[in-house]
């Protein structure tokens, strides 16, 4: 009896009132992601993002610490790491990448295993002693650098967060609608919505990644590296596979098929009069 009377399902009413719930709530996701539209001069598109520039810099400021924990620290050698800052600065310097808010610092971190390379929200750029041990001119050095560039610039973590709060009240409000205390059974529609958006949200990682390419294709040139360098990146690492397990590099960036196929392409399309003279690999 107590059951009942809290779900009482015996009339239309509870039905109805959960249904004008669970509008509400879709109506308020969809209007709150809409409301987000921020213009990126550098993508030249329209975007939706969750956070302020100046909260992309605070949350990647507070995040770093831990990360540099979790990979074993930061490289003691120095000079290594003044190569990486050179590096990351010119790019930085040279191109059209510092006509934005962004603070940008570069990590080399001390892990020897895991062949990687980040960025969080606001310009901390990360890459492992794993990854930065196989690259054999500053080129591809910048190549990768460039690439984490892209995904700050591009505002990638804001936008897949603005996302998942919107995946996330659509499917609360699926799981509302749904919901039935008779058969909860039910609720495995609710489940499959919430499938259908992570899967949703993976294909625009793989247009990112695409993205960031493009930028860093873009900025490492104007900056005097050729971008070819870039092609050198993904085969270095498709070696690094041997064959076996995926770099981590792969998990956290999703591998288009033809990736390199698609990075000639860019230059092309970038530079159809063929690349600049003088260009460092």
């Amino acid at each position: 009896m107590f059951r009942n009377r809290l779900y009482p399902q015996s009339g239309s009413g509870f039905g109805g009132l959960k249904l004008w719930i669970a509008v509400a709530i879709a109506g308020f996701s969809i209007f709150s992601y809409l409301s987000k539209g921020d213009y990126n001069e550098q993508t030249g598109e329209m975007q939706f993002v969750s956070l302020s520039p100046k909260q992309e810099i605070a949350l990647g400021l507070q995040s770093t610490p831990k990360l540099i924990a979790q990979y074993g620290g930061l490289h003691p050698d120095e000079q290594l790491q003044k190569l990486v800052d050179a590096i990351g600065n010119r790019l930085l310097r040279k191109s059209h990448a510092k006509e934005t808010p962004y603070k940008f610092e570069f990590h080399l971190l001390k892990d020897k295993k895991i062949v990687n390379a980040f960025a969080l929200p606001g310009g901390q750029v990360f890459i492992t002693y794993a990854l930065f041990s196989k690259l054999k001119t500053e080129g591809q050095i910048a190549g990768v650098l460039g690439h984490e560039i892209g995904h700050v610039i591009a505002r990638h973590s804001a936008q897949r967060l603005a996302k998942a709060e919107l995946t996330e009240g659509l499917t609360g409000a699926i799981f509302l609608a749904t919901f039935d205390p008779d058969n909860p059974g039910k609720m495995a529609v609710g489940q499959m919505a919430a499938v259908a958006a992570s899967l949703i949200n993976m294909k625009y990682g793989r247009e990112d990644e695409l993205e960031s390419d493009a930028l860093g294709i873009r900025y490492m040139t104007e900056a005097g590296y050729n971008p070819n360098s870039m092609i050198e990146v993904m085969k270095v690492l498709e070696a690094a596979s041997g064959g076996g397990r995926q770099p981590e590099f792969f998990s956290t960036h999703p591998n288009p098929e033809n990736r390199v196929e698609k990075i000639q392409a860019t230059i092309k399309k970038l530079y159809p009069k063929g690349l600049p003279p003088g260009l460092e690999n």
